[in-house]
């Protein structure tokens, strides 16, 4: 097994596309619709996270209980469709897939987003830049457990001490260090503390492969 960077595994909405944006709106949207403003604290639990656990949560707050299954099939839905008019690269993020795949280092994109979600990304971004790809609902548990990040890299084959996830939110970074990945970290709408084998960077312009490198390399 070779003792370098075997794999780079990113998170998706937020971190290679600016799609986090766009599903805060979809959720201020709905919160509204419910008799709810959100407030700084609910963003933990929005962000990173999957559709259901943001209906449960939405859910839980609104005046008088509303079906959690309604609220997750109207954020998916509401979601899809701004992905499907209005999703981007963020800066940096084609020119750093580009260089990982010219370097011959497999990729995956590891999302807690439902598969037409991610479907509609991977069109836009490419899906030839991906080795694989795993989206919420796919594993029995999604992020902040380890589950999405340990089905990539049985799939890759790698060991994930010498792999490199990137991750915008502490819930996708809680998953990949639970999967034993060293993270990386570009921020979005939340701050991301310090901590071992977790480095954190402004953006993806930031990020060369001499970095990703780095982060795996024996201390």
């Amino acid at each position: 097994m070779p003792t370098g960077l075997q794999a780079v595994l990113f998170d998706m909405d937020g971190t290679l596309v600016d799609t986090e944006r766009l599903w805060l709106r979809t959720v201020e949207e709905e919160a509204r619709g419910l008799g709810l403003d959100l407030t700084e604290a609910d963003r933990a639990s929005v962000l990173g996270r999957a559709i259901g656990v943001c209906a449960e949560h939405l859910s839980d707050r609104a005046p008088g209980r509303t079906d959690p299954a309604r609220i997750g099939a109207s954020l998916e839905r509401r979601f899809t469709a701004r992905v499907r008019g209005r999703v981007e690269p963020l800066p940096g993020a084609l020119e750093l897939l580009a260089a990982i795949r010219a370097a011959g280092v497999p990729t995956a994109l590891v999302s807690a987003s439902p598969r037409t979600v991610v479907d509609t990304v991977l069109d836009v971004l490419g899906r030839h830049r991906f080795t694989t790809s795993v989206a919420e609902g796919e594993t029995p548990r999604t992020k902040p457990f380890p589950d999405p990040y340990r089905a990539a890299l049985t799939v890759l084959g790698v060991d994930p001490a010498r792999c490199v996830a990137v991750e915008d939110t502490p819930t996708g970074v809680a998953s990949a260090e639970a999967a034993g990945c060293a993270v990386l970290a570009v921020p979005s709408y939340t701050a991301i503390d310090p901590a071992p084998r977790r480095t954190i960077v402004r953006g993806l312009l930031d990020v060369d492969l001499a970095l990703l490198r780095g982060l795996v390399a024996a201390p």
